[in-house]
């Protein structure tokens, strides 16, 4: 008679407790034991029982099946498959104590895990700045989420069709919270201490969607709607990255946001109504924010989705960066050319308005080979609401080709031909501007001449071509 083995569910109980947002104790509440019993569980030095099991299933509607399949044999695997590195050459591993390690110590395998994928992708860069001169290349999670949403010209059809759809619905039963309620999910809002740092999260137990009370207003519609693209968009989402090879799990997860991300702007401002919006107000983002609830970011965001066949408007590239010039998001509609790796030009305001926060700024640019853009810039803060709680200021900008100008509030009845435009690089590795005080290092390929008796008011003079 064959006698079944004590199930051990150590990590993918962690992963799941962490996935919902819940601490050991809140989770121990819900399943009727002791927190210190479910650390024992998660470190793999109790089995789970099959009244536990049910317990988990019920409580947080899982399926049984997908919680009981084995998963000390998966760790084991991947920790067999990082083990055969060459790294570890020499070193005798068997399989069995690799199948306890996996079984008996979840965290070090977990650590183990972690930080050999570290290594991996540090190494994995190192070879593309060897290749290209440049900083990592393909490998970079965020490099390869924007290019999904670049190759797309971030338009996606479908989830603006839905979000129209949905937004219709919202607006005949009162509003978002009001809409979830009708479908079983109570909305709540509670101090940020209770929420133990999370701006939003969804407890599935009780059918809770519990916002941080210290959201601002459009930051609160925001949220709303990112839960409802998670949910009611589940299907639509899928779609689009079905089919999809990413190189790591990273990377789809950022996919994932990017869209959910979009999915809710859409419902913010369904596509029609905002594209009409946008023309009858001449692309005035703070009059957009306010006719639709939304942020002068989340307005900016927005105006570059607009592909509609036959709705389009005003392509743009919009940029988010931080006091120290780091990109956190970037998007091209407008064909702006923007170095994929170092620093951008610091002669663009975008990286200047930090000394007049809240202050729109305009700027005419025009690049090494003649083309012409026409920049809108401003700060733009996220966080605080209250005192003691950390909040960080960005720069976005919006640019778009100087044709498309004089339909901006910002440019009409400017002369495009009499307007002065600030010459930029994209970088100044590719930048050949011989007369330009604010360069960072010299172009490559141009030989710098000695200073021994002569120092221009440039960093670097240059060998005649």
């Amino acid at each position: 008679m064959a006698v079944s083995r004590p199930l051990y569910l150590g990590p993918r109980l962690r992963r799941l407790r962490r996935e919902l947002g819940l601490t050991q104790q809140a989770m121990a509440d819900d399943l009727g034991i002791s927190a210190s019993y479910v650390a024992l569980l998660e470190r793999n030095q109790r089995p789970m029982t099959a009244d536990l099991l049910l317990r988990l299933a019920r409580g947080y509607k899982l399926d049984v099946a997908d919680l009981a399949a084995e998963d000390s044999e998966a760790w084991a695997k991947r920790l067999g498959d990082v083990l055969r590195d060459p790294i570890f050459a020499g070193i005798d591993l068997p399989a069995l104590e690799i199948g306890d390690l996996a079984t008996s110590f979840p965290g070090v395998s977990e650590a183990l895990l972690r930080l050999h994928g570290a290594y991996v992708r540090e190494q994995r860069a190192l070879a593309e700045q060897r290749i290209s001169g440049e900083g990592p290349g393909e490998s970079d999670p965020v490099a390869e989420a924007r290019r999904f949403v670049a190759e797309r010209r971030n338009h996606f059809p479908t989830l603006d069709e839905r979000a129209e759809a949905l937004f219709t619905e919202i607006a005949e039963v009162g509003g978002s919270a009001e809409w979830l309620r009708q479908r079983g999910t109570r909305v709540r809002f509670l101090p940020p201490d209770v929420l133990m740092g999370s701006l939003r999260r969804y407890d599935r137990h009780n059918e809770q969607l519990l916002l941080a009370d210290i959201l601002s207003p459009e930051s609160r519609t925001f949220h709303l709607a990112l839960h409802i693209a998670y949910t009611a968009m589940r299907g639509e989402i899928a779609a689009l990255v079905r089919g999809e090879s990413f190189a790591s799990p990273t990377a789809a997860n950022l996919v994932r946001r990017a869209l959910a991300g979009y999915a809710a702007a859409a419902m913010v401002m369904p596509y029609a109504r905002f594209a009409r919006a946008v023309e009858e107000r001449a692309y005035d983002l703070e009059a957009l924010g306010r006719l639709f609830g939304a942020s002068f970011e989340q307005v900016a965001h927005r105006l570059t989705t607009l592909q509609r066949p036959g709705m389009e408007r005003v392509p743009f590239f919009f940029i988010r960066v931080d006091a120290a010039g780091n990109v956190s998001k970037r998007l091209d509609g407008a064909g702006f050319p923007f170095a994929a790796h170092g620093g951008g030009c610091p002669l663009w305001r975008v990286h200047s308005v930090f000394r007049t926060p809240g202050e729109i700024v305009t700027q005419w640019l025009i690049l090494p080979d003649g083309q012409r853009f026409f920049s809108i810039a401003r700060t733009v803060t996220a966080g605080g609401g209250a005192y003691g709680q950390p909040a960080h200021t960005r720069a976005v900008a919006l640019a778009c080709a100087a044709e498309h100008a004089p339909k901006l509030a910002y440019a009409k009845g400017v002369d495009l031909q009499g307007v002065e435009a600030t010459p930029i690089g994209v970088t100044c590795r590719i930048c050949d501007r011989v007369q330009c005080t604010a360069r960072a290092v010299p172009p490559i390929g141009r030989e710098i001449l000695p200073d021994d008796y002569r120092r221009a008011a440039e960093p670097f003079t240059f060998a005649d071509e």
